[in-house]
């Protein structure tokens, strides 16, 4: 009689991450854990569109179906539930941020687990856990010093999430998630106009870091920063106060052609975001320019 071999879950799937030798070590809490990064190559990183956030959008393969390569670039402590970007971890924190990291530790996992309920940082990373990640990572950077330069990176952070959490809404209709996403959105463009702030005023230096993203696959630098704020002020900026969003509007333009040479021959700065300011700039004036009109009628009766 021939029997068959059982073919397992794990067989059944091919990989996408793995786990390193050498574990990572929490740089609160000082315990190790499983490090986790994805593997590249063989097609599992279809790249698709450059959306107008700087989001780079991956496409679905035969093979490996749809992966989230986002969810790779944070690590989170399973002991203290702490998060950082991978890039953070090399850096000793001072006692002040270790201090106030641990003593935030219950409130912070009660935090996430708010919107992302039995989140587990011990199995491989899904969506959902990933995306979790990222909210402790966004309430970790709230608690460390000016050193890591936590407002770009909260900024950074809050615009990925809101990112992930419109996929997780993908995945499972009907849970808020797209309503979570736009409180996200929100926090990004508070963040990157904070980050602005304290950059001018030198509260918290932005220009140290060695990567803006936003996204993984590219970095935009300085210029991406003006870009976002611009982008994010136009899409998510409030609209109860019209005077106040039109005057903000005004400032985005200005600063968007003043970076980008808009209007201009010049060609310094060519490439996907050129294209995507150009197109920024264009709608942020179409409305500034509508606003006047009525505001002129208004004006004549």
């Amino acid at each position: 009689m021939m029997h068959t071999k059982k073919t397992t879950d794990a067989e059944k799937k091919p990989a996408i991450s793995y786990y390193t030798k050498q574990p990572a070590v929490c740089p609160f809490c000082k315990k190790e854990f499983p490090h986790e990064e994805m593997l590249s190559g063989s097609g599992r990183m279809i790249a698709g569109e450059l959306t107008d956030e700087l989001h780079r959008v991956f496409e679905p393969s035969a093979r490996y179906g749809v992966i989230y390569p986002l969810i790779y670039a944070v690590g989170a402590c399973p002991h203290c539930h702490a998060a950082l970007l991978w890039s953070d971890f090399p850096a000793a924190p001072d006692q002040a941020s270790v201090d106030a990291v641990l003593n935030d530790g219950d409130a912070r996992k009660k935090a996430v687990s708010v919107i992302f309920p039995h989140y587990d940082l011990s199995r491989p990373r899904t969506l959902y856990d990933g995306a979790a990640m990222y909210y402790l990572a966004l309430l970790t950077y709230e608690q460390v010093s000016r050193g890591y330069s936590p407002t770009i990176k909260k900024a950074i952070v809050s615009l990925r999430l809101a990112w992930l959490s419109m996929d997780v809404h993908g995945v499972c209709p009907n849970h808020n998630f797209d309503y979570i996403a736009q409180v996200f959105y929100r926090k990004a463009l508070f963040f990157y106009q904070q980050s602005l702030i304290y950059e001018m005023d030198r509260t918290e230096s932005i220009t140290a870091i060695s990567n803006f993203g936003p996204d993984i696959d590219k970095n935009y630098g300085y210029d991406g920063v003006i870009y976002l704020n611009g982008l994010l002020e136009f899409k998510y900026g409030q609209r109860e106060d019209i005077r106040q969003r039109l005057t903000k509007l005004d400032e985005c333009k200005r600063s968007i052609a003043r970076i980008f040479g808009l209007g201009k021959s010049s060609k310094a700065k060519p490439g996907p975001l050129l294209e995507h300011s150009r197109h920024l700039y264009d709608s942020l004036a179409k409305e500034l320019k509508e606003a006047n009109i009525i505001e002129f009628d208004d004006d004549d009766e």
